[in-house]
């Protein structure tokens, strides 16, 4: 399986889990299932990370730089800040 592949797939699986713990809590009917599709949700994600990591480096950014000498360069440094940007303006969002 190609390594970009997994990690979109191990992506889209986060998306998963999330949504079936809403659907347990909304709608008791389809709690089992829900936390069903959870689980395997989380676990076909951990799955298709630990596939793609075997080809595709990854690591933390702001770890890797401090503690592991990786470089830090413009690219590395805008993703990290677009991360921050998003969790925080989805944070003021929340009402």
């Amino acid at each position: 399986m190609n390594p970009w592949v997994a990690l979109i797939a191990a992506g889209l699986c986060e998306i998963g889990w999330p949504l079936g713990f809403k659907v347990a809590q909304t709608a008791p009917a389809w709690r089992m299932a829900a936390i069903s599709l959870s689980v395997a949700s989380m676990a076909l994600s951990g799955w298709l990370l630990f596939l793609a990591q075997k080809q595709i480096p990854m690591g933390t950014a702001i770890l890797g730089v401090a503690v592991f000498g990786d470089a830090l360069n413009w690219g590395r440094a805008l993703g990290v800040a677009m991360i921050i940007g998003g969790v925080v303006v989805l944070k003021a969002m929340t009402p």
